[in-house]
C-alpha cells in the first residue's frame, strides 16, 4: 500500500512558472503590423494618383514644373540619412550615446533639409498657380507627397523624444528596442519616396 505523505509547508498543489514577457519581440511584432497598415494607405495613395495622372483640367502639367535636378538633391538627403541612422543603430549597439546623439543629430538636420525643400516646392508650385484644388491631379499629388511628408515630420518628432528618454534613462532595453522601431520606419519612409520619386517625378516629366 502506498504511503500518504505530508505536503510540505506553503504547497498550494500548483506549480509555479516563471513567464517572461518578451518586450522587445511583442513591441516589434506590433510595429510590423503597423507598417503593413501603412503600406495599405500609400498603396491607396499610389492607386488615386495612378487614376488621376492625367487630370489636369486644362491647367500646368508636371512637366511644366517638375526640376529633376531640386527633386535629386531632397532624395539624396533622405537617402543618406537612412546611412546616418545605421550609424547611430551601431553606436546604440556599442552603448556609445556620444555616437548615437551625434549620428542621430545629423539625421534630424538631414530630414529637417528634405522637408524644407518639400516645403518649398509646395510653396512655389501654389504660386506659380498649381495648388491642391488647382485639378484632381494636383489634388492627388499633394495627397501623396504630402502624406509622406508628415511621416518624416513624425518621425522627427519621434527622434526628439527618444534622444530626451535616452539621455534620462541611457540607452537600456526598452530604449534600444523604441531605436529599432524608429529605424525601422525611417527606411520604410525611404522606400516610399523611392517610390514617389520614380512614379510621380520621373514619370511625370516623361
Amino acid at each position: 500500500m502506498n504511503q500518504l505523505t505530508a505536503p510540505e509547508p506553503g504547497y498550494t498543489g500548483f506549480v509555479e512558472e516563471e513567464h517572461h514577457h518578451d518586450y522587445a519581440g511583442d513591441t516589434l511584432l506590433g510595429f510590423w503590423i503597423y507598417i503593413m497598415s501603412d503600406c495599405i494607405l500609400f498603396a491607396t495613395l499610389f492607386a488615386t494618383y495612378a487614376v488621376l495622372s492625367f487630370s489636369f483640367a486644362g491647367g500646368l502639367t508636371p512637366k511644366d514644373l517638375f526640376d529633376l535636378n531640386f527633386v535629386a538633391v531632397e532624395t539624396g538627403l533622405l537617402l543618406f540619412s537612412s546611412f546616418t541612422f545605421g550609424m547611430a543603430m551601431l553606436g546604440a549597439q556599442n552603448k556609445n550615446m556620444a555616437h548615437l546623439l551625434l549620428w542621430l543629430g545629423i539625421t534630424f538636420s538631414l530630414g529637417g533639409g528634405f522637408l524644407a525643400m518639400e516645403l518649398y516646392e509646395f510653396y512655389h508650385f501654389s504660386h506659380e498657380g498649381a495648388g491642391p484644388t488647382t485639378s484632381a491631379y494636383w489634388s492627388a499629388f499633394y495627397a501623396l507627397v504630402g502624406t509622406h511628408g508628415l511621416h518624416v515630420f513624425a518621425g522627427m518628432l519621434w527622434m526628439v523624444f527618444l534622444v530626451i528618454h535616452m539621455l534620462k534613462d541611457g540607452i537600456t532595453e526598452t530604449n534600444f528596442t523604441r531605436l529599432s522601431c524608429l529605424s525601422l520606419f525611417w527606411h520604410f519612409l525611404d522606400i516610399i519616396w523611392i517610390c514617389v520619386f520614380s512614379m510621380v517625378y520621373l514619370m511625370g516629366v516623361m
